[in-house]
């Protein structure tokens, strides 16, 4: 059943700010973050030892304070707030970066006021699955995947327009741009958006630490998800060598087929979004696997460049699912706590990055088809963990019937 006319229009107030955050959002991160061994390497001057400590040091921090930050937006009505800090966080900690030249001051401003900042991307789509839920619930992880889908198209504009901004006016110019982002989604958040409340399920007496699922269903799920987008780190990492050194191309073929995949993957991630309100989240999100397996077996077998370019599209459907689908199951299946539940699938991605770095090092000892041989695992080990993960609730109080329809 449609949300009422007032509903609706009180909803879309909230999605349309949301939508502008995202994008800022996604061109502050895309302007800094394609771009950082390169800072570290020129703008600091660090060796590759200090740049490999920053590269793991950075994503952890992130890791850990998003899962903090995590479990107190649940506890209570507080995450207007927490976007709030979030963004000025990002404000204090680009604008700091964009003149600090010195590896350990840069080190403590990533672990602390990046860190905080990198918490925005989470709590935002916390915020957006409440706006959601109180409005059509059955629409929610359609809502959720055109969120994702802006912050795509913010990364598909933004490392280009970052590298001419660079190569005119230094980094200095980037970070200024990318604090300047910060302080638009907070202007916005505090403009626009009105505190969310509790979370849709929640209720006084379910403990603030009980999952409504099983936890070993969790960590089934969420090392799934983590073999699965460690092979999309892997894939991106690899694919200029591969290209030039395995299939006789140039760095300008790997770039046209990256961009290949990410056109894709933006029509790609709306109709999956439009899918989810007619199918289970769960059967889409292991369709998109099964691509991934595809993917990889061609992308390991591959003799030339064109077949290689061919296959980003089981590539992008892999990431539209996944990517676009992921936030949604995990929040579905945790209604109580929906920024745990991000948190948790968004730090997949850079504990992916972490695992990735091993990887990568033995494709360049023994050849850069080796790295979709290592995916093709992964995503198999994937793929069986998400299976065996069974999803049986525990606490679902007051939870909406409509809800839980796609969760199953």
């Amino acid at each position: 059943m449609a949300a009422p006319p007032a509903a609706s229009d009180r909803m879309s107030r909230r999605l349309l700010p949301l939508a502008l955050i995202f994008v800022a959002v996604g061109i502050s991160t895309s302007f800094v973050g394609p771009y950082l061994a390169l800072f570290l390497s020129d703008a600091i001057h660090a060796g590759p030892v200090r740049t490999t400590a920053f590269l793991i040091v950075a994503p952890l921090s992130g890791v850990l304070v998003s899962w903090l930050v995590g479990r107190v937006s649940d506890r209570r009505p507080i995450r207007r707030k927490l976007l709030i800090i979030a963004a000025l966080a990002g404000v204090g900690g680009m604008a700091a970066t964009a003149f600090v030249r010195d590896y350990w001051v840069l080190l403590a401003l990533t672990v602390t006021l990046t860190a905080l900042a990198g918490t925005l991307f989470p709590q935002t789509f916390a915020y957006a699955r409440q706006v959601l839920q109180h409005g059509d619930p059955k629409r929610a992880a359609m809502g959720i995947s055109s969120l994702r889908t802006l912050f795509s198209v913010a990364w598909v504009a933004g490392p280009p327009l970052a590298a001419l901004v660079l190569a005119e006016r230094g980094f200095a110019y980037t970070y200024g741009l990318a604090a300047i982002m910060y302080a638009v989604v907070a202007l916005i958040v505090l403009r626009a958006l009105p505190e969310a409340g509790r979370p849709a399920g929640h209720a006084e007496h379910v403990e603030p630490d009980a999952p409504e699922i099983g936890r070993w269903t969790i960590v089934l799920l969420v090392a799934g998800f983590t073999a699965v987008q460690t092979t999309m780190v892997l894939g991106v990492q690899a694919m200029p060598l591969f290209v030039s050194e395995e299939l006789n191309g140039s760095v300008r073929d790997a770039g046209l087929i990256l961009g290949l995949c990410a056109a894709l993957e933006i029509p790609l991630m709306l109709g999956f979004g439009a899918l989810s309100t007619r199918l289970p989240l769960r059967g889409l999100i292991v369709f998109g696997v099964v691509c991934a397996i595809a993917y990889q077996v061609i992308a390991a077998t591959a003799g030339s460049v064109w077949v290689l370019a061919a296959a980003q599209l089981p590539n992008a459907a892999f990431i539209a699912a996944v990517g676009g689908l992921s936030i949604t199951y995990m929040q579905d299946l945790m209604p109580a706590h929906p920024g745990r539940a991000t948190t948790m699938i968004t730090n997949t991605f850079p504990i992916g990055q972490i695992l990735a770095a091993p990887a990568f090092g033995l494709a360049q000892q023994f050849g850069f088809r080796l790295a979709y041989g290592v995916n093709l695992a992964l995503c198999v080990l994937g793929l069986a963990l998400i299976l065996a993960a069974r999803a049986r609730r525990r606490i679902v109080p007051d939870l909406p019937s409509e809800a839980l329809g796609s969760v199953s």
